[in-house]
């Protein structure tokens, strides 16, 4: 598929996850495959760009791949101004968000509160758009409740206003994550509209990757959650898609090598200081998929410093190995 100028080699995408896909993460899962990573959302509001979290979000320095960034606000002009700076910064796509459901950005009346308003949306959508010369994407969730699913009337908004590529999420703002995610309203959305569409929800497997892609008839699968502390899901979803059948998962080795080198780039890219304690949260993901490994957690994130993170890891996947192999 094609977004602009853009031809993607693999229709598996990883969703922008604040507080997630930063750069280090990002570059793991391209190193996985994935055909578009998207930066974490970014406030339109200028006032916040000069704090840590901003910049480092902004900071596009020895990205890989299509630099595609995601921007959140609900005032149009404030929006287009953020495009623009992205843009100067390197940006190759600008995404807007209007899927996040929470409360702290809807009660802005951002993410998937616009779905309330339509002409709100369409506003953004134009000023956006016209405010940029590189193309514009849009991530949606199907509503705003159950009983209010206006996702085929926010695309073919978006459709018109010139968005080149829509990813939803198969949830309404009400639902949050809970329950089960649906995949009917995306795939009457795809009925309705030509441009790309792009699945997501509830992607854990790549089996399910497989089903919900031939469902909707989406011309990409968006992984989020799945692939925290799994971004070999990644991998195996681009096999299955293209080969028609699942890999093995992972060795061990194979994980130890990754685990590290991903806390080691978290050190790099944040700081020391900083980097230890958001390292903390990643390595937890991780370890979620290694059997017997709850108490290790906790003495993990008990550690205060970056090399003893590292030496940390480093002795506890050694002991594993040998533990395999005797």
């Amino acid at each position: 598929m094609k977004i602009g100028p853009y031809t993607i080699d693999n229709p598996v995408f990883l969703a922008p996850m604040a507080g997630v896909t930063d750069q280090p993460f990002r570059h793991i899962c391209q190193a996985m495959g994935a055909g578009l990573t998207t930066g974490e959302m970014q406030s339109s509001n200028p006032e916040v760009w000069d704090t840590d979290k901003s910049k480092s979000r902004m900071d596009l320095t020895n990205e890989r791949g299509i630099r595609s960034v995601q921007i959140a606000g609900c005032e149009p002009e404030l929006l287009a101004q953020a495009a623009q700076f992205n843009v100067e910064n390197g940006a190759q796509i600008i995404d807007i968000n209007m899927g996040c459901p929470a409360k702290k950005v809807n009660k802005k009346l951002a993410g998937s509160a616009l779905l309330q308003d339509p002409e709100l949306v369409q506003r953004i959508l134009r000023t956006v758009v016209n405010s940029v010369d590189v193309p514009v994407t849009l991530k949606i969730r199907t509503g705003w409740s159950p009983e209010n699913r206006n996702g085929i009337e926010i695309a073919k908004i978006a459709e018109g206003e010139g968005i080149q590529a829509l990813a939803i999420h198969g949830r309404t703002r009400e639902c949050l994550f809970k329950g089960e995610a649906e995949y009917a309203t995306i795939a009457a959305i795809k009925q309705n509209v030509s441009i790309p569409i792009i699945a997501n929800g509830d992607i854990t497997t790549a089996a399910k990757a497989l089903t919900v892609k031939d469902f909707t008839g989406a011309d990409a699968i968006m992984v989020g959650r799945g692939a925290q502390g799994n971004p070999w899901l990644i991998q195996e979803i681009v096999h299955l898609l293209r080969y028609g059948k699942t890999p093995a998962g992972p060795q061990l080795a194979e994980i130890a090598d990754t685990v590290i080198q991903h806390v080691k780039d978290i050190h790099i890219f944040y700081g020391d200081q900083k980097g230890y304690r958001l390292a903390r949260k990643h390595v937890s993901w991780y370890l979620n998929h290694i059997p017997d490994s709850k108490s290790y957690r906790r003495a993990f994130n008990a550690i205060e410093g970056a090399t003893g993170q590292i030496d940390s890891l480093v002795e506890f996947f050694d002991k594993l190995l040998k533990e395999k192999s005797s």
